[in-house]
């Protein structure tokens, strides 16, 4: 299903979306009725009675823990603890390689320590793949979530969840934290481009289109994966200045990211609950808190919005992962974060390093009385109904499948990450009809950083956390193609082709495209106050724009950024976001063999000083209003 709105329609729909059970009104203590997509996860629940029945308090306490595989003293801790689930956290690979064989005999090797245990029951293996299988050097990785927003096509994201569920499943792991479906309203914020835009529906109709993909029509299928919609509630409306510090580096860290969402309940419900909603209703298995507080309260720590409003009012049956060593941050030592989040609703607790510091201190509150088994046998029940519908009973095989390895990476699956790219391009400007270039030009120079630079191209959570490029660490190499090499393949056999970074020997050219833009970040990293391009891409374009020759500007970002200069010395301007591993598809639309289609997932701002811009606003007046996008 393709979405065609018009930003017409768009403030209506953002200030008055249509009535949702749960998400109008506030909580109440009453519980609805559940909704269809979640019923399939109560249909095995005398199974579940009678394995709960049959655990101990250090089981039930072990399907609760989640390490970062990274962390564990020893594999065997797996069934020493009765551990329900690993994660392999951002820069937690296996230790000889990114690879995929690596990956698999990791996993692999771990599903197997956990059918030592006394009951058997599998692993849940989480990974971040959030654009693709993306820490496995040999996966397609996808374009960013903002650019798939900008594609409008629900079907395509829905199509992206299915092949990145097979390549997660390929290695072994059978969950993914993904889709992020928050609605990113500050342009300034290190996480803009993991949402699909700022307008609440489009986050609603898109998050449901992923889970789809991510789960199928039945989590039993072997080719799905269990999906995680992230971060519960209303990450993306932080306040500017409440923010995570970032000790290390003063200048870009602590300003949105992990910060205080300061608003009513109404319009946190409509604008940043709505979306789950829609995830609920196609069956999301599971929903990850987030760090961010709701009016000074911590998300992973409140009772509210974790049991009132996700399971009493929107009857959510799955179950709730906190976020990387998230309860860490409530207020109080650690045995009261324990307490506060296990009480406020919390089922299992990604306690990356001090798994047994976090089992032993479970277990003495509940001992004391502090903590209700009643609680505990709801945490583990909502487990295990996730495990049992997706085929994890005790004693089945949860280990990676052979037949899939052929799959992993394939022309196939790079395809539609193409088409993907094709669709997310945003036309900003084509004046003189510089757009599409023709493929037999005599010459055309390639110029920018961007042009040739797989880390820009693929942006952060791509192999590492914070993307191909960290500071000390070699820069990772994979699979794929640049846009200096896309826009080879594309021209004639009579065409040159010829490239600088910093625009130089654009002299003489009959066409000149720039490639600028950000360099990788993640989280609270890309926190920025000034979205301003930096000073080489600056030069870069000025250098090009002296060759008094047709200029196309083509900038790969995360966000909208302040580019009102450089529009004005382009002939023709790309918004291309992060386009993944499949540059081949800017190639497609610079020259014509597709269309520009996509629509500004984002309103773009005129200057630094206009942002936060979002449609609705009293005094919308954006550069160019969310929706915008030419073609030809």
């Amino acid at each position: 299903m393709r979405i065609s709105r018009s930003a017409a329609f768009v403030i209506p729909l953002l200030l008055a979306s249509p009535v949702i059970p749960g998400v109008a009104g506030p909580a109440s203590p009453e519980r609805h009725p559940v909704p269809a997509g979640q019923r399939a996860l109560l249909a095995h629940e005398k199974e579940i009675d009678a394995l709960i029945a049959r655990m101990t308090l250090d089981e039930k306490i072990g399907q609760m823990t989640q390490p970062d595989q990274q962390y564990l003293a020893s594999p065997r801790d797996i069934a020493a603890y009765h551990l329900g689930s690993l994660l392999s956290g951002g820069d937690s690979d296996p230790k000889r390689s990114n690879s995929f064989a690596d990956w698999r005999e990791m996993i692999d090797g771990y599903h197997a320590e956990a059918q030592k245990s006394r009951l058997q029951i599998p692993l849940l293996y989480g990974v971040d793949a959030v654009h693709g299988h993306n820490n496995v050097v040999g996966a397609v990785v996808f374009p960013q979530q903002i650019g798939l927003g900008a594609t409008r096509d629900a079907g395509l994201v829905e199509e992206v969840a299915r092949i990145t569920a097979k390549e997660v499943r390929a290695t072994g792991a059978n969950w993914t934290f993904a889709p992020c479906v928050t609605v990113p309203r500050d342009e300034r914020w290190g996480r803009s481009y993991e949402g699909f835009g700022e307008d609440t529906t489009l986050v609603r109709e898109l998050g449901a289109a992923a889970v789809r993909g991510f789960q199928g029509p039945a989590l039993s299928d072997p080719l799905r994966v269990a999906a995680c919609a992230k971060h519960y509630v209303g990450d993306g409306g932080t306040v500017w200045g409440t923010g995570r510090r970032d000790d290390k580096h003063p200048t870009k860290g602590g300003r949105l990211d992990q910060g205080d969402v300061q608003l009513e309940e109404a319009a946190l419900r409509r604008i940043h609950l709505a979306p789950y909603a829609d995830a609920i209703a196609a069956g999301v298995a599971t929903i990850m808190p987030s760090y961010s507080s709701w009016n000074g309260v911590k998300c992973s720590g409140s009772r509210q919005l974790l049991t009132e409003i996700l399971k009493n009012d929107l009857g959510f049956q799955g179950f709730l992962i906190s976020d990387y060593a998230a309860i860490d941050q409530l207020p109080g030592d650690y045995r009261s974060d324990v307490k506060q989040s296990i009480g406020a609703g919390m089922d299992m607790v990604m306690v990356p390093e001090k798994y047994q510091e976090f089992i032993a201190t479970l277990k003495g509150l509940i001992e004391a009385g502090e903590v209700d088994k009643a609680r505990i046998d709801d945490a583990v029940r909502r487990i295990l109904r996730v495990k049992f519908a997706m085929g994890l009973a005790p004693g089945a095989r949860a280990a990676s499948d052979a037949a899939l390895a052929a799959s992993f990476g394939s022309a196939e699956h790079r395809a539609v990450a193409r088409r993907a790219v094709r669709q997310s391009l945003v036309l900003l400007k084509n004046e003189k009809r510089t757009l599409p270039l023709a493929k037999d030009l005599k010459r055309i120079h390639v110029a920018g950083r961007g042009a040739d630079d797989m880390p820009m191209q693929a942006g952060g959570w791509t192999v590492y956390w914070q993307g191909l490029r960290v500071a000390g660490k070699p820069e990772a190499r994979i699979p794929g193609t640049s846009i200096l090499a896309g826009i080879q393949a594309a021209v004639s056999k009579s065409t040159t082709v010829t490239h600088s970074k910093d625009g130089a020997g654009a002299e003489g050219a009959d066409a000149v495209v720039v490639v600028v833009g950000e360099e990788p970040y993640a989280e609270f990293e890309g926190d920025r106050s000034d979205l301003s391009l930096g000073q080489a891409d600056k030069d870069a374009i000025a250098a090009a724009r002296k060759a008094g020759k047709p200029l196309v500007v083509v900038l790969l970002s995360g966000r909208p950024m302040v580019v009102t200069d450089e529009l004005g010395l382009a002939d023709a301007f790309v918004a291309a976001w992060l386009p993944g591993t499949e540059g081949a598809g800017v190639a497609d639309v610079l020259f014509g063999d597709h269309k520009p289609s996509g629509k500004l997932p984002m309103s773009w701002p005129r200057s630094n000083a206009q942002i936060p811009v979002n449609v609705g606003d009293a005094t919308y007046d954006p550069l160019y209003k969310y929706g915008y996008g030419l073609t030809y």
